[in-house]
């Protein structure tokens, strides 16, 4: 019994990582991987808790497994994150690169916020929530590839 349980947790947590969106945090690190593989990045600002369309973003189309499978394959994910909740503060170096990409990239400062750019950080395309399907908002950021 306790075996059989051992292996459903084991495959469930597999699968959770296996499905769980790439996001990195680094804009540095996204720079070095969108030139490695030929991918532009995809900047979100957002308060992940407190900003109703941000939370509806997430839940409509950044989770979505339809999403998560395309941006695997043709996006670098790049998260700045503004959370207001103590409990969910960021370490004071991840914040501080977080105000530095919003002074650069988002300076009217709303949220959430999308940029498409390219691997030297040049801007190829802005949005923000929309109320679309995963497919949609996919064709949305592509076609600002070029």
């Amino acid at each position: 019994m306790i075996k059989n349980i051992f292996f459903i947790v084991l495959i469930t947590v597999c699968s959770v990582s296996l499905n769980a969106q790439n996001w990195t945090t680094s804009f540095d690190e996204a720079k070095d991987q969108a030139s490695k593989k030929g991918f532009p990045i995809v900047l979100v600002f957002q308060g992940s808790d407190w900003c109703a369309p941000c939370i509806k973003l997430d839940k409509e189309i950044w989770s979505t497994e339809e999403f998560k499978k395309y941006a695997k394959d043709h996006f670098v994910m790049l998260k700045a994150d503004f959370p207001r909740k103590k409990k969910n503060q960021l370490p004071d170096e991840q914040r501080k690169q977080n105000e530095m990409l919003a002074e650069k990239y988002n300076k009217n400062g709303y949220f959430p916020f999308v940029i498409v750019m390219d691997k030297e950080g040049k801007v190829l395309g802005e949005t923000g929530y929309k109320k679309m399907s995963p497919a949609d908002y996919i064709k949305l950021l592509s076609s600002y590839k070029g």
